[in-house]
């Protein structure tokens, strides 16, 4: 049982998507910073300084400066803006993802079209060649 387990880990697929995983949460943080440092202020330029992070309804007794505050403070809290960040992020690495299966597409298939002149060189003699080699035999035979 150890050994089949050994195998299983040793193979190809699991280690692919290790690695996957670990690059992906590597790439969640940056796509986040992405979005909370770069395109937040860039968007808030433009809709007249709003703030998506700190865009939230109270929904309890209270007025609080920011989500986290009342938060801690134990009262239902309606966070608009993360949500809006975390469509971004989606959105973002949605697009990137995209575009890496669209490359490793393309290589794929770039790879598959230099194959095929390979496998046509493998062939048997062409249908004329075998006709003279019929043709011949039976000249001997005659």
């Amino acid at each position: 049982m150890i050994n089949e387990f050994k195998d299983f880990i040793a193979k190809g697929n699991v280690m692919d998507m290790a690695v996957g995983i670990i690059i992906g949460a590597a790439f969640t943080a940056i796509v986040t910073s992405l979005v909370g440092d770069l395109i937040n202020p860039i968007i808030a330029l433009f809709t007249g300084g709003i703030d998506f992070a700190g865009w939230f309804y109270v929904l309890g007794d209270g007025e609080f400066a920011s989500v986290d505050a009342a938060t801690e403070a134990g009262v239902a809290v309606f966070a608009i803006g993360k949500f809006i960040m975390a469509i971004i992020n989606f959105l973002i690495v949605a697009f990137v993802v995209f575009l890496l299966v669209k490359m490793v597409n393309r290589i794929k298939d770039a790879a598959e079209k230099e194959e095929e002149p390979a496998a046509e060189e493998e062939k048997g003699p062409t249908e004329l060649e075998v006709l003279l080699e019929i043709r011949d035999q039976l000249a001997k035979q005659s």
